[in-house]
């Protein structure tokens, strides 16, 4: 047994919560409030169910255990009891960890949507064809989830792949499973314009910002430069003539979007708008990270995009993950995102531990 006692007091709180909000809802409350009350009614829904699970089966242990102390109790009885109590142990063992894993903090973006952006570095051409590879990895993964990719601004390669591309990852729980992916991914292996036969490396860096909504972030549009331009690209009538192209500064921070990707100019000012409310989101929460954890560096990474996180080895088939030294020789599957989930899970899981494992835990 790991001896975990969830803490009585915040158990009673989140289960007084559960029914405050099923209260408010049987009220038949105004829109706003209905939706606000059932989306934290969802949160909370498998948690208070842990928390009864758990209660269960602590109550059923000790139940076992008093017949097993009882000299009052008959032999059959005591039998019947010991026979159960290594199954009993190991139900509450299982909860135990179950509600020991719910109580620990949230990262409030994880059931975001995300912003997806992938730049092709070091490598020339193979770099932006690897860029190209892992789009197609992260869109293929994201199919199998449901989610729907848009891209918002792309920058082509000249033998194929992208120099850079930046995309809208819409669905629930985007963030979650995509967040411990930020990084510089590194891939190995022999470029088809390479007669030799000898094997390059080349890198392309990935960044996943939450998608922000317009409470997250305050922008003045007093503090913005908005321009239009010409979409650049592939020639035609349309891109010569329509200014639809729009780059947005943000003056105080410096920091400069760019999208051209529909025709319309309205279009792509709101996604302009949505990418630059992400990468301002994106910072304040770096910020806010750096101070929580000035001390103690992720086990999982630091989210440090210039930090090697992953190699992907064609000749041998195999993804390493450095981070926590785990490698897969599922290369094929996990570039065609089927096998990706096994990754984000063993990331996950890692994370969870050291938070465990530090002053954070329950």
């Amino acid at each position: 047994m790991n001896g975990f006692r969830p803490p009585e007091d915040r158990l009673d709180a989140i289960l007084a919560r559960h029914a405050q909000l099923n209260a408010t809802l049987a009220e038949g409350p105004d829109g706003a409030t209905f939706a606000r009350a059932s989306r934290e009614l969802a949160t909370l829904e498998p948690v208070a169910a842990a928390i009864a699970a758990w209660r269960d089966a602590r109550d059923n242990l000790a139940g076992l255990q008093a017949v097993l102390d009882d000299p009052a109790s008959d032999a059959d009885l005591k039998a019947l009891a010991q026979d159960e109590i290594a199954g009993a142990e190991e139900a509450l063992e299982r909860l135990s960890r179950e509600v020991q894993l719910m109580l620990l903090p949230r990262d409030d973006a994880d059931e975001k949507s995300a912003i997806l952006e992938i730049r092709a570095g070091t490598g020339g051409d193979e770099a932006s064809l690897f860029a190209g590879d892992l789009f197609g990895m992260y869109s293929r993964y994201a199919a199998l989830k449901g989610w729907t990719v848009e891209p918002l601004s792309v920058s082509e390669g000249v033998v194929g792949g992208y120099k850079e591309i930046i995309a809208e990852v819409r669905g629930a729980g985007v963030f979650a499973r995509l967040k411990f992916e930020s990084g510089v991914h590194r891939v190995q292996r022999v470029p088809a314009t390479e007669s030799s036969g000898r094997i390059h490396t080349s890198a392309a860096t990935v960044a996943v910002l939450p998608e922000a909504e317009d409470v997250d972030v305050d922008i003045d549009e007093s503090d913005l430069r908005i321009e239009t331009m010409r979409a650049g690209g592939a020639g035609g009538q349309h891109v010569n003539k329509t200014e639809s192209a729009i780059r947005i500064t943000h003056v105080p921070t410096g920091t400069v979007v760019h999208v051209q990707e529909e025709r319309s100019q309205h279009r792509n000012r709101a996604k302009a708008m949505s990418l630059l409310r992400a990468r301002l989101h994106d910072a304040e929460r770096g910020r806010k990270d750096a101070e929580r954890a000035a001390d103690r560096r992720s086990q999982v990474g630091s989210g440090d995009r210039s930090e090697r996180i992953r190699t992907y080895n064609f000749p041998q088939g195999r993804v390493t993950d450095h981070r926590i030294g785990l490698t897969l020789y599922k290369l094929d599957e996990v570039i065609a995102g089927a096998a990706l989930d096994e990754l984000v899970d063993a990331l996950t899981a890692a994370r969870q531990a050291e938070l465990l494992a530090s002053d954070e835990a329950p």
